[in-house]
């Protein structure tokens, strides 16, 4: 599996941890997750239903080897914040060919299948097609 080295990282730093300490992580990524630039509105950025919280994404391709990558997700769904993080720190600044490149199961690799609902995980694999939409579009 092919991962921008960013992500690489953060899909082995899960799979070396327990079960228990996955979820830890998992909820750390979602005190990470950046606050959007005040230029930027929920309002203008495509939501996600696959998410079962409100969770909101921007992606801006205009240098297709640096894209940026924004995300709005509530505090009170740390789960899916965690998600975004991940996506966020693990994808944010590669290129548009790598993040057109990262497997749609990627986050199988992450080892939280035990100890997250399989709709969570939808989400995750949700917020990516939609990034990967994005870039499609602005590659058009």
């Amino acid at each position: 599996m092919t991962l921008p080295s960013a992500l690489a990282e953060i899909v082995e730093d899960f799979a070396a941890l327990s079960e228990s300490d996955r979820v830890t992580m998992l909820l750390e990524f979602a005190n990470d997750l950046p606050d959007l630039p005040d230029d930027l509105r929920t309002e203008a950025m495509e939501p996600v239903p696959e998410c079962q919280s409100p969770v909101f994404l921007a992606v801006d391709a205009t240098d297709p080897d640096a894209v940026r990558l924004h995300f709005s997700a509530p505090p009170e769904a740390p789960t899916t914040r965690g998600f975004a993080s991940i996506l966020h720190q693990g994808l944010d600044g590669a290129s548009a060919q790598e993040i057109l490149d990262v497997p749609p199961g990627f986050y199988t690799d992450l080892g939280l299948a035990s100890v997250v609902s399989p709709l969570r995980l939808r989400g995750m694999a949700g917020m990516l097609a939609r990034v990967k939409a994005q870039i499609t579009r602005a590659r058009a």
